[in-house]
């Protein structure tokens, strides 16, 4: 009994445990594990996009892995590029060319700017409660677990569920443990799956090449295009999760950092007002990659330069046979890492379980926000009109 106790105890300190020293970036085996930690999210988005919207793959490969390694140096903690996930979806689901993508990336750039200078964003930090980001990240949660057990695990029929509970296995007794962190095992894991059931060391020859990024010139009749059919509903997850909940994130495990919202969303701008001209798609930064790279071992920003490289040797080396060499990486070994991550993200509201109105105001976010359309935003306005509701009740409400 001791034994199956230890590694849950050990991924429930993990996500109520802070890293107090002000840390230089670093390169070791457990930043080389949390690189891993936000993979289940980022290459499948990417490759589904590239292959939707028939983008240049190299381009986007390297510009995702530049935005890493700047973003790594600018904030010295693993704070990771991640594809924006609403854009993403309705790419691949509406097949929207590239064009709409890039003036897109442009038009949420320079939203971003304007509501950084105009101190819009600083206002809202200040009105949102800590229980609607609480809520937000719980929702973002479920998302992220529903999609790695629903999509991911099942991705291989029978052999993925065994590739996944392997992973899922070796992850469960080794999180925490920083003489051996969990991502290297279970990537490895998927890499002997791959090579012995889907790829050859012929298919990898193959597919190399030496790439670089394309130039474009997004148009304002592109930028208008895409603020209406992929910016507008994109807005509202950016607000909640890639800055107020990315702030409170950082915050919790990374607290002498004092990060304020300001820079988080003018990296974010800036990133947008780069890409499109690269031909890079449109990025932000997001809470659950932070939980994913801190949940699999990760304490500084080398973990995101390490990611970020991957990503550079892919697009410059590899990107020709970029549908083949992704197979590395088995939808159930991403599920795993996915799921973990959902893990993370969902515990941190423990924090508010100690007041009724609080903790219900999470779950009621949570709920919305993962499972309604345009959730984010109604969670945002609901949970935060309830919170200062709450607060002219009577004292028993918030006990």
């Amino acid at each position: 009994m001791r034994r199956t106790e230890a590694p849950l105890r050990r991924f429930k300190n993990m996500t109520t445990s802070v890293h107090i020293r002000r840390a230089a970036i670093r390169f070791d085996r457990n930043e080389l594990s949390g690189a891993f930690g936000d993979i289940g999210t980022d290459l499948p988005l990417i490759a589904g996009m590239i292959l939707a919207s028939g983008l240049d793959t190299a381009s986007v490969l390297i510009m995702f892995g530049a935005m890493q390694i700047l973003t790594a140096f600018s904030y010295g903690i693993p704070m990771p590029v991640q594809p924006l996930k609403a854009m993403a979806v309705l790419v691949i689901t509406q097949k929207l060319g590239g064009n709409i993508l890039y003036g897109a990336g442009l038009a949420i750039g320079i939203t971003m700017l304007l509501l950084t200078v105009t101190g819009l964003l600083d206002w809202l930090a200040r009105v949102v409660p800590k229980s609607v980001i609480r809520g937000i990240q719980f929702g973002l949660g479920i998302q992220l677990a529903s999609l790695a057990l629903k999509d991911y695990v099942r991705a291989d029929a029978a052999a993925g569920y065994g590739l996944a509970a392997i992973g899922f296995i070796l992850t469960l007794f080794l999180i925490g443990n920083r003489k051996y962190p969990p991502a290297l095992f279970v990537i490895l894991l998927g890499v002997a799956y791959a090579f012995l059931f889907k790829l050859d060391a012929i298919t990898v020859v193959q597919s190399a090449g030496l790439s670089l990024p394309r130039l474009h010139t997004p148009t304002w009749r592109d930028a208008l295009t895409g603020f209406v059919v992929l910016a507008l509903p994109q807005i509202p997850l950016s607000l909640g999760n890639s800055i107020l909940a990315t702030r409170q994130i950082a915050q919790d495990f990374f607290p002498e950092r004092s990060l304020g919202i300001r820079k988080i969303s003018l990296t974010y701008s800036l990133m947008n007002l780069i890409n499109p001209f690269f031909s890079g798609v449109p990025s932000c930064h997001g809470s659950g990659g932070i939980a994913g790279h801190y949940a699999f071992g990760a304490r500084t920003g080398g973990s995101t330069v390490i990611e970020g490289l991957m990503y550079l040797l892919l697009g410059v080396f590899f990107s020709r046979g970029f549908e083949k060499i992704i197979q590395v990486f088995p939808l159930p070994i991403l599920g795993v890492i996915l799921l973990f991550e959902a893990l993370t993200l969902m515990m941190l509201m423990r924090d508010l379980s100690g007041s009724r109105a609080d903790f219900s105001i999470v779950l009621l976010v949570g709920l919305i926000a993962s499972g309604l359309p345009y959730g984010y935003v109604l969670g945002l306005l609901l949970g935060t009109l309830l919170a200062y509701l709450s607060r002219k009740r009577p004292t028993g409400w918030a006990k």
